[in-house]
């Protein structure tokens, strides 16, 4: 009988770790690697409802359980990102910037909120090179936080016609706009499906709304660029325009890139790192 018994609990433990093999969107997140719309729950995996987003929830628009102050493993990210942090890049802009009035520190953090897995990588000193990356890119993408759309982008369309998960409106355009000059109508489209904002059909909240602007440059950051942070600064500039600047393609650009970076290295108190050029 205890044979019997015990064969039976063990057919029972394989049938129920088969049939959770078969929940919808019970997927195992990669250091919860989750898409920007999905929880990670506090199992480590991705999914929605209460069993992902409800207590423990890691990542993603979690109901509860989420940190108001966004932490790191080496402290918040408030900590780091200093208001004399953020003044030391938006300081470099020129007063005619607009820029100049539009994007703070303070709306930074409160885009943070939505994605509270932002600078918390790894140990410490992996969080701060995050850190580091992404505020290296955004100073180079909007020219210390001069500008809030890309020069001369309204002559461009920026429309995938191909894309039929997000067609565009004849009536706008997706030209670069925020933090890192958010482009083209599929990434409009996923940036506002992700942050509950119809940014397809209003694409140029994106320059008015400082809380959207940030939101949607840490959207694009946690889906196309967190995953290759690990790979060296070298991987963030290939998934952020590698097509034009790598593999020889624009190397001042490179250079300026990681010139920006190492600055904030050295600021934070962290080694670059390997890996600094594509």
């Amino acid at each position: 009988m205890v044979a019997l018994s015990l064969k039976k609990n063990l057919l029972t433990l394989v049938l129920v770790g088969i049939l959770a093999g078969f929940v919808p969107g019970y997927v195992k997140g990669q250091n919860c690697g989750c898409a920007a719309n999905l929880c990670c729950s506090q199992f480590g995996f991705c999914g929605t409802g209460n069993a992902y987003c409800g207590p423990g929830c890691k990542e993603g628009p979690c109901t509860s359980g989420s940190p108001t102050t966004p932490s790191t493993n080496g402290g918040s990210v408030a900590n780091i990102v200093t208001q004399d942090f953020f003044n030391g890049i938006i300081n470099q802009a020129a007063a005619s910037c607009a820029g100049k009035n539009f994007y703070t520190r303070a709306a930074f953090l409160d885009a943070l909120n939505s994605f509270n897995q932002f600078g918390n990588l790894g140990s410490a000193d992996d969080s701060k090179r995050e850190i580091a990356a992404f505020f290296a890119h955004v100073t180079h993408e909007t020219g210390h936080f001069c500008y809030i759309e890309e020069v001369n982008g309204a002559s461009h369309d920026y429309c995938d016609k191909t894309n039929t998960q997000y067609p565009c409106n004849p009536n706008k355009k997706y030209f670069g706009r925020g933090p890192l000059q958010l482009t083209w109508n599929y990434n409009y489209g996923a940036a506002g499906t992700s942050i509950k904002i119809d940014l397809l059909n209003s694409p140029e909240t994106v320059a008015t709304d400082v809380a959207v602007s940030f939101k949607t440059a840490l959207w694009f950051w946690m889906t196309n660029v967190r995953p290759v942070v690990s790979q060296g600064f070298g991987a963030t500039i290939r998934a952020i325009n590698g097509a034009i600047e790598c593999n020889g393609g624009n190397p001042s650009t490179v250079q300026a890139r990681v010139q920006y970076y190492t600055q904030y290295c050295n600021q934070l108190g962290v080694a670059p790192g390997d890996n600094l050029t594509c």
